[in-house]
């Protein structure tokens, strides 16, 4: 047989590993326990007939213990599901607690109360964006930077190598060498230098020239006047002589306009010298 008085008074006075003291008040670790409080109501052990609330993967269940089954165990608490709704979740719970003391009935109610708001503080949460914060060792941290500094020196070398092989290629230093093995890596580097001069003369604005225009036209057009000048006058000098000798059947022979082209194409030209002789004419 069960005494309640007499557990109670071992586990309050000697040893109960559920047991965390403060400085103020005592508390109990126990997941069957009520309020959380190590008070003779609320010690789920030295209680033969007790009543409580338990979450399981945010399902709530209402757990009961009797005297009848304090011989087996294995089947010492009963528990039943609670729904979702609050409203619902106290009715069920005053329909099963009816005949039980009322301050364990309180106390059940209460934390079914707490339960639901702490899971709809968690629903809230989750819903909300929060900036996880992780913590790095400082071994990992100098690490890291040994290797940015490696990296580093290793991508300077790296292209300083690509520019004395770019200027060796441009020199023709390996001309000669016909087993020499051509490598990607080379014709990347070569195909780069030509889009980049590509580029650069793409880039480049284009220089603007001014040229005269019409040059053979003018010649042509000169031509054209020297030559109407002639024959104008060719023709006046015909159409002068027949108005006046009317009656002459020889007229002035056609080599006429030739000489005087001839003569209006003679030029006097000026060449002046240092010497003591003065200037000399040349007739061209």
């Amino acid at each position: 047989m069960q005494h309640d008085e007499v557990i109670w008074q071992i586990i309050r006075h000697n040893h109960c590993s559920f047991m965390a003291k403060s400085e103020t008040e005592i508390f109990c670790r126990n997941s069957y326990n009520v309020t959380g409080n190590c008070d003779r109501s609320s010690c789920p052990l030295a209680n033969s007939r007790y009543a409580t609330i338990r979450d399981h993967d945010g399902v709530f269940y209402l757990y009961m213990k009797t005297i009848e089954r304090a011989h087996m165990p294995n089947k010492l608490w009963e528990r039943v599901k609670l729904p979702r709704n609050y409203e619902k979740a106290l009715e069920i719970i005053d329909k099963h607690l009816l005949y039980w003391p009322k301050l364990l009935v309180n106390n059940t109610k209460k934390k079914l109360t707490k339960m639901t708001q702490m899971r709809m503080r968690t629903r809230k949460l989750a819903l909300k964006t929060r900036e996880k914060i992780m913590t790095v060792p400082t071994k990992e941290k100098k690490r890291e930077a040994r290797r940015e500094e490696k990296a580093e020196k290793a991508a300077v070398l790296q292209k300083s190598i690509e520019k004395e092989l770019v200027e060796r290629l441009k020199k023709g230093v390996y001309g000669d060498i016909y087993n020499y093995p051509i490598d990607e890596y080379y014709d990347k580097i070569i195909d780069k230098e030509i889009n980049k001069g590509a580029m650069e003369e793409e880039d480049e604005d284009p220089e603007i020239e001014y040229v005269e225009g019409y040059e053979e036209l003018e010649e042509e057009d000169d031509m054209e006047d020297f030559g109407g000048l002639a024959i104008r006058e060719y023709v006046m000098d015909d159409n002068y002589d027949g108005m006046n000798d009317k009656g002459r059947e020889n007229r002035r022979p056609e080599k006429e306009p030739e000489a005087k082209s001839k003569k209006k194409a003679n030029l006097l030209v000026e060449v002046e010298r240092e010497d003591t002789s003065g200037r000399q004419r040349v007739v061209l």
